[in-house]
């Protein structure tokens, strides 16, 4: 994909991560095609990368998108020509309200499982960002993703950690620095969202 070629030009360290992102870009484009959704959970700067690209999904990021043409004529002109065609994609960590009542009534670390339970359905995704790979909250609600049928993807340094193993599949970027790792991960999800977008809204 043209985009994916364009990021290693622009960050050729991440040749060894090509095959992995070309697989997490069809993964997520048959995931909408279907319409599904994508859940996201990460801890810290992760879960502010999160909402970063929940926000790139659910509005347009770099091109119009057309409404469909059903969509439009039930929302009306001024509606239609106000809103974007939209990618559904949901950032666990900013419930704040949920998570702060699971948090101190429960087993902190489970709280991301408890969402998957409670919004993951067969078909959707969960999109799991650690930097090491090794956060216990984000590897039990891939577990739980697992086990209910969603497609799992994690997104960590270079080691993988134990998130690299439970997921179906996992981007692995060639950092183990938190800072670095993070650094990297930015221009992952911008051409998985790039690529998204090019597919969906041509």
């Amino acid at each position: 994909m043209e985009d994916i070629e364009k990021l290693l030009k622009r960050r050729p360290e991440l040749e060894s991560c090509k095959e992995d992102i070309q697989s997490a870009c069809d993964v997520l484009i048959n995931c909408f095609r279907s319409r599904n959704q994508v859940l996201l959970c990460g801890n810290g700067g992760s879960a502010a990368d999160c909402e970063h690209i929940a926000g790139e999904l659910v509005k347009r990021f770099s091109r119009p998108r057309n409404l469909p043409n059903d969509v439009a004529e039930k929302l009306g002109p001024d509606l239609a020509k106000n809103l974007h065609g939209a990618l559904p994609a949901l950032s666990l960590p900013s419930m704040v309200g949920f998570t702060t009542a699971f948090v101190n009534d429960d087993v902190p670390e489970y709280a991301f499982a408890q969402q998957v339970v409670a919004f993951g359905k067969p078909g959707d995704i969960l999109l799991g960002i650690s930097t090491s790979g090794n956060s216990r909250n984000i590897v039990h609600a891939t577990n739980a993703a697992n086990a209910l049928g969603l497609h799992t993807i994690g997104l960590t340094g270079k080691s993988g950690g134990e998130l690299g193993s439970v997921c179906k599949l996992c981007i692995q970027v060639p950092a183990t620095d938190v800072p670095r790792v993070q650094e990297l991960h930015l221009p992952v999800y911008h051409t998985l969202c790039q690529v998204v977008e090019d597919t969906l809204f041509p």
